[in-house]
């Protein structure tokens, strides 16, 4: 029986060159690969509807559709999130290193292909994309069901338990969960604050957790929570009264006195006493603190 470190690494090659398939083609099958062959973009674009590969080799420089854009395309797919993919070129110049990069390539090589290097670059990002698609698994398994969107609401990466929750970019849904992130994310929502999602199969709702890179929004996909367990969780851990884990919980909900007067029929100053005494039992100083305390707290229920 083979282990899953014997399974063969499959590349996709995109060029519109048959002298350079073949070179390319020779030198990966001699390294135990299998290759998928591509001679333009739309080719490439219909193979990824059905495999995913290790790596893509891509050409910059072909007709109806360049290597710029097929990338960009490819990678609009959440499955090619940790798909590296190296351009090849006979083009060294800054601008189209740069466009290669901006589309979402990972590296370069330019022609004639110099296939030791080659090999070794291809180990190297394999060896990256493992490592990241292990940290998201086990942020998986830890019930982190972490993902980022772009401040116009497009899915960038997702743990997998997220990626199949998720509509993917060619469902009916995705435009409606990409329009209303988007609309959430312009009002800039601080961490803790959550959105319910009415375009999925069963009720959810995503929390925010950060802004990465000034470019990334974190987000949780989170089910719905009993309120009653909860409310609980947050009294025994904390020993805090049943009015006092209410106003906790609304808090790490990210909702201001006011909200959390109207919810619970209280006063804002009500409300305001009862957080003192959270603050007290909790050690922290703020209603910051406070919260993020009761997320890493709800996070395991």
């Amino acid at each position: 029986m083979k282990s899953p470190d014997d399974r063969k690494t499959v590349v996709m090659v995109v060029d519109d060159s048959i002298d350079s398939i073949r070179m390319i083609n020779d030198a990966l099958e001699e390294a135990g690969m299998t290759v998928l062959v591509a001679l333009e973009g739309n080719q490439a674009l219909t193979i990824s509807q059905n495999i995913t590969p290790d790596v893509v080799l891509m050409d910059a420089m072909m007709p109806n559709m360049d290597g710029f854009e097929t990338c960009r395309r490819l990678k609009e797919n959440p499955a090619f999130a940790d798909v590296p993919i190296i351009f090849m070129t006979g083009l060294s110049d800054t601008e189209h290193v740069v466009m290669g990069l901006n589309a979402g390539g990972v590296d370069y090589v330019t022609k004639p292909i110099n296939t030791t290097e080659l090999l070794a670059r291809m180990d190297v990002h394999q060896a990256n994309a493992r490592m990241t698609r292990s940290a998201r698994s086990a942020l998986d398994t830890a019930g982190q069901n972490l993902f980022a969107v772009d401040y116009q609401g497009n899915l960038l990466w997702g743990t997998p338990q997220v990626s199949r929750a998720l509509p993917e970019n060619n469902h009916p849904a995705y435009p409606d969960l990409r329009a209303q992130l988007e609309a959430w994310l312009k009002h800039q929502p601080e961490p803790g604050h959550s959105l319910p999602l009415d375009v999925l199969d069963s009720p959810r709702s995503v929390e925010f957790l950060a802004l990465v890179d000034g470019r990334e929004y974190l987000l949780r996909l989170k089910t719905p929570q009993n309120q009653n367990s909860a409310t609980a969780a947050l009294r025994d851990r904390f020993e805090l009264t049943h009015r006092e884990s209410d106003v906790l919980l609304w808090i790490a909900n990210g909702k201001t006195n006011r909200e959390i007067g109207q919810i619970l029929e209280m006063s804002p100053r009500t409300v305001n006493k009862h957080l003192e005494q959270v603050f007290r039992k909790l050690n922290v100083e703020n209603r910051t603190a406070a919260a993020a305390s009761a997320i890493r707290l709800l996070a395991t229920l």
